[in-house]
């Protein structure tokens, strides 16, 4: 749980309220009046658009654990990646207004129902609400760690006000050059900003931490999904991460799929190859990191068991 008290959590709730009109939560300082009836680069206003809550059995080993990760599904988001898996929610807005008590109470109903953490999916946007519930949560009871679910495209200074409140980062590295990372997400300046948003991820909760069930309680674990034709650069992003301790884990992610924008691109309306995402383990042994959760390519080639479709019920949304 966080190790600042509901009061502060108020606070820094109130502190990134200010920062919401103009709009200044992400590192694109769109400067919209979200409070005045504009809508930012998210798509998003001045109220929490939810998808879906539910008890998420897909994630990391340690994140989703045995009774599953609490997870907060937002609609909108600060990237445009043309081939992003949630894009019914994330470009397509998929969801519902929900208040900020009622925002609270799932985060409670999550605990109750034996999540080991509460797990929200591209927060930037939502911060202001999603933090004004957690204060409200945290004065009833809630006590299981906060996971903090994002893209890697996040200012320094937005997640200076989150320490103390987050237990554990799990961000993207989604590229290792800026060209790509224009090219198919809209990001720029991407590789420098991932890079120093993680640095700080890193000072504020160190490496992972787990239970003795081997549950994740407190660190940073970075996601990576490998793209066809080596678009991600996978090699720098593994350099970087090196750079900032060797120990740090990551996710090297073989789920993609073209969808969207991307089912008749020319490099990326393609699954990744065995090939691809076993040159991509050959080079992340080489940078010098030591600890990775894998995915069986195999599997995946048969059945898209990490693909979402946001359309069907919480409890349908990962199965065919």
């Amino acid at each position: 749980m966080p190790t600042i008290s509901s009061t502060e959590l108020f606070k820094r709730s109130q502190e990134l309220n200010t920062l919401l009109s103009p709009c200044e939560l992400c590192p694109r300082r769109c400067l919209a009046h979200r409070r005045e009836g504009q809508s930012g680069y998210c798509q998003l206003g001045d109220t929490v658009l939810l998808s879906s809550v539910l008890p998420h059995h897909g994630e990391e080993p340690p994140i989703s654990g045995i009774h599953g990760s609490g997870t907060v599904f937002l609609s909108g988001c600060n990237a445009s990646c043309i081939f992003c898996q949630n894009y019914q929610i994330s470009h397509l807005k998929m969801g519902q207004i929900i208040s900020i008590e009622e925002l609270s109470q799932q985060y409670l109903h999550l605990q109750k129902t034996g999540c080991h953490n509460i797990n929200w999916v591209t927060p930037t946007p939502h911060l202001p609400f999603l933090v004004e519930a957690l204060a409200n949560a945290v004065s009833k009871g809630l006590t299981i760690p906060l996971v903090y679910n994002t893209n890697g495209y996040d200012r320094l200074e937005i997640l200076h006000l989150l320490d103390g409140l987050v237990d554990i980062y799990l961000p993207d590295m989604k590229y290792g050059s800026d060209h790509w990372a224009e090219q198919f997400s809209k990001l720029p300046d991407y590789t420098a900003i991932s890079v120093a948003a993680i640095c700080e991820m890193y000072r504020q909760v160190g490496t992972l931490q787990l239970d003795k069930n081997h549950i994740a309680q407190r660190g940073l674990l970075i996601r990576h999904l490998v793209l066809p034709e080596g678009t991600a650069g996978s090699s720098k992003v593994f350099q970087s991460i090196a750079a900032i301790d060797p120990q740090i884990p990551v996710s090297i992610m073989a789920q993609y799929h073209p969808c969207y924008q991307a089912i008749s691109h020319p490099i990326l309306g393609k699954r990744i190859t065995l090939k691809e995402y076993q040159q991509v383990l050959e080079v992340f042994e080489e940078s010098g990191l030591g600890n990775a959760y894998l995915q069986d390519i195999t599997d995946l080639e048969q059945q898209d068991t990490f693909f979402p479709d946001f359309e069907k019920p919480a409890d349908r949304i990962f199965k065919k």
